[in-house]
């Protein structure tokens, strides 16, 4: 597979996401040069509609958005408005998803054109459907805005297309921000602030609920034609989604720099400078996929610590036991129930 994109890679259309945070920003009477300012962008560029930008200058714009709105609705609005968006045959193909499994898995699929700034991921286990999202691109002090936006989006796309609110549960990996009033008008009031990953989730059945004003055969033909978008770009997503995805499937190998790098075949060094690129290192993604599937583990399957030790390969359960603590904060005797339902 060829590398994925990186946090310089200028295939995002300007006119897409990025628009829908500039028309956001103009109606509340922002300067459109001010708002595009260090971005590299023009306002004649967007309107244009040829005009593509990297993740970097996307995070520029969002950082002036934040800082000249300076309202703690700013990131919901925008999240309400991302999806299924206007974005030609890809939003079609959401529009007329005939279940929510389908929409999530084409919002999965086609990440790269829906959600090109952070990676949803979707497992499920024998009650509930579970949504995640993991950084793919560096995308530092724009982590919370882009979370509240991404878990809107989720909530305003499936309560439109099914008809109905459904019942969302959120987990929300930081502590309990003063402007909680936000999250309850715009996901819900089942909400757990401090937990271990931000994720939401609800009960299996609504996976499968047919919803209405779906064309399954307007769908069909939406999905091909993004396909070929997909493929014309090269890469279903960026290269940190790559490298989480190898290390998510050989976890119980063992892992280091030098093997990873030759995986990817490349050097260490090249794939040091890569990680770092994108304000990251090595370990600490290896750290995060661990934490991951212990997790899991642990919710899910029920595993013991010395469970959990002996499939993550670590020689002893004291040892595993620090490791677990360096990536939660907590020992694993006192985990809460992330997965409570």
């Amino acid at each position: 597979m060829p590398p994925g994109y990186d946090c310089d890679t200028r295939f995002i259309t300007a006119h897409h996401q990025p628009a829908v945070l500039i028309d956001l920003a103009l109606s509340r009477g922002i300067d459109n040069h001010q708002l595009l300012r260090g971005s590299g962008l023009f306002y004649e560029d967007v309107i244009s509609g040829q005009a593509r930008i990297s993740p970097l200058q996307f995070l520029t714009l969002i950082g002036n958005a934040q800082r000249l709105l300076e309202a703690d609705d700013s990131s919901f609005l925008f999240g309400q408005r991302l999806l299924p968006g206007h974005y030609g045959e890809v939003s079609h193909a959401l529009t007329h998803a005939c279940t929510l499994q389908q929409a999530l898995e084409q919002l999965q699929q086609f990440r790269a054109l829906l959600s090109p700034l952070l990676t949803p991921r979707l497992f499920l286990d024998e009650r509930r459907a579970y949504l995640y999202w993991t950084d793919n691109c560096g995308i530092g002090n724009q982590q919370r805005f882009l979370t509240e936006a991404s878990l809107t989006a989720v909530v305003a796309m499936s309560r439109r297309l099914s008809g109905e609110r459904l019942p969302w549960r959120f987990h929300l990996a930081y502590p309990q921000p003063r402007h909680v009033e936000q999250y309850w008008v715009h996901l819900s009031e089942q909400l757990t602030f401090a937990s271990q990953m931000t994720m939401m989730s609800l009960p299996l059945e609504y996976l499968h609920t047919p919803w209405p004003g779906a064309s399954a055969t307007a769908g069909q033909v939406a999905q091909q034609a993004s396909c070929a978008q997909l493929e014309s770009l090269g890469w279903p997503g960026s290269f940190i989604d790559q490298l989480y995805d190898h290390l998510y499937a050989n976890i119980r190998e063992p892992l280091n720099l030098e093997r990873v790098a030759q995986s990817f075949e490349m050097s260490p060094a090249s794939l040091k400078r890569k990680l770092h690129k994108h304000g990251t290192g090595f370990q600490e993604q290896l750290d995060q996929v661990r934490k991951h599937v212990a997790l899991y583990l642990y919710q899910m399957k029920g595993y013991s610590n010395d469970e959990v030790a002996s499939y993550l390969r670590f020689n002893d359960t004291t040892n595993f036991r620090r490791s677990f603590k360096r990536w939660t904060g907590l020992a694993p005797s006192s985990l809460r129930q992330l997965f409570q339902t």
